[in-house]
């Protein structure tokens, strides 16, 4: 029996989380596992109605879980922000989900803006530190708003959170058993205190993981290389900032953000499983938006929880309807409903 927690979040958060769980319980009945999910009304309408972003509750009662499934935030009513520290960050660093695991899959049946490339060539993930460097808060400002104003935000990288982000790469890219190669995305010639704590522990771990081929890239080299020759890669492990620039050049080389997919994942804990592109405000209760990447986030989530079978089973059903029905990627343009389009993945795992 696992325990899900279930946050639609905002705009058509709750209409993709419908149908990743539609295709959930397909699965689950499929595969012969049980499980029950809770709601969550965490998102711009909560925070309207109560003024309160996340009770101070939340967190602990969330570690009791199995697993998180998040639709969206983001609320055209509520200050940028204000929402995604309050809640996604929030989550993150409280539940210390320390890895934010982003595949990069070009799926059979969606276009790319890659010229010559095809599925083959870009299936690789990207391992991003989750809970430090920029993104830990560090910094501040003085003489705000006059023209001696000084803005300061530090890279925080501790030995602890660098190392146990390149092990889990290790680890990661030992299980996935493709290409068997991990690159350290970084910039060792600037960044010359961060980037040499991330170097060392990338060259003294991978001495134990003598089967895993080790190399390095720059940050913008690695953004070149995986618009030119993406089929070089196979697990990058990076940083906090240059891992959120990274991964969302990936997503667009696989289709975009309607088919993108991530994971906040927390090894020893619980994890929050995404679709990427957003909460798409505009087209809320149209029944139009693509599913796809809230389905594929369902399918990281069996993966991480050990339901290795649904989650082929989930990614084998993803690959049938890009490559057979879907006309396009894009909300309004599929051919199908976005609960349509649920049903044909959900009724894939059940036949298969």
């Amino acid at each position: 029996m696992y325990k899900i927690a279930v946050i639609g979040g905002d705009g058509t958060g709750p209409e993709v989380v419908k149908e990743g769980l539609k295709v959930l319980e397909a699965a689950s009945k499929k595969c012969n596992f049980t499980y029950e999910t809770k709601d969550y009304d965490f998102g711009g309408d909560r925070y309207l109605r109560t003024g309160e972003i996340l009770p101070e509750t939340a967190a602990d009662e969330l570690r009791q879980y199995d697993a998180i499934f998040l639709g969206a935030i983001g609320h055209p009513d509520v200050k940028p922000g204000i929402l995604e520290k309050g809640i996604l960050l929030s989550l993150r660093f409280s539940l210390d989900q320390y890895i934010n695991l982003r595949p990069v899959k070009l799926y059979p049946g969606v276009d790319t803006p890659l010229k010559g490339k095809g599925p083959e060539d870009i299936d690789y993930v990207v391992v991003r530190e989750n809970t430090e460097g920029l993104y830990a808060g560090a910094g501040g400002v003085l003489k705000k708003g006059t023209p001696d104003e000084v803005a300061v935000q530090e890279s925080i990288n501790t030995r602890k959170g660098v190392e146990r982000c390149i092990r889990y790469a290790f680890e990661y890219c030992r299980k996935r058993n493709k290409r068997k190669k991990l690159t350290l995305c970084g910039k060792t010639n600037v960044l010359t205190f961060a980037f040499d704590l991330w170097e060392r522990a990338f060259y003294e771990v991978a001495k134990e993981y003598p089967d895993i081929t080790t190399d390095y890239a720059h940050v913008d080299a690695t953004t070149m290389w995986m618009v030119k020759n993406p089929e070089w890669f196979d697990v990058i492990v990076t940083d906090n900032m240059f891992g959120d620039i990274i991964t969302d050049l990936g997503a667009m080389t696989q289709g975009g953000m309607g088919i993108a997919a991530g994971g906040n994942i927390n090894p020893e804990g619980v994890s929050m499983f995404e679709p990427i592109g957003g909460s798409a405000p505009k087209y809320t209760g149209m029944n139009i938006i693509n599913p796809l990447a809230a389905i594929g986030a369902l399918q990281m989530l069996l993966d991480t929880i050990g339901e290795q079978k649904a989650a082929d089973l989930v990614d084998k059903a993803i690959a049938y309807v890009t490559g057979n029905k879907l006309k396009s990627m894009s909300a309004g343009k599929m051919g199908y409903s976005t609960s349509e389009v649920g049903d044909m993945v959900a009724q894939f795992v059940a036949d298969a």
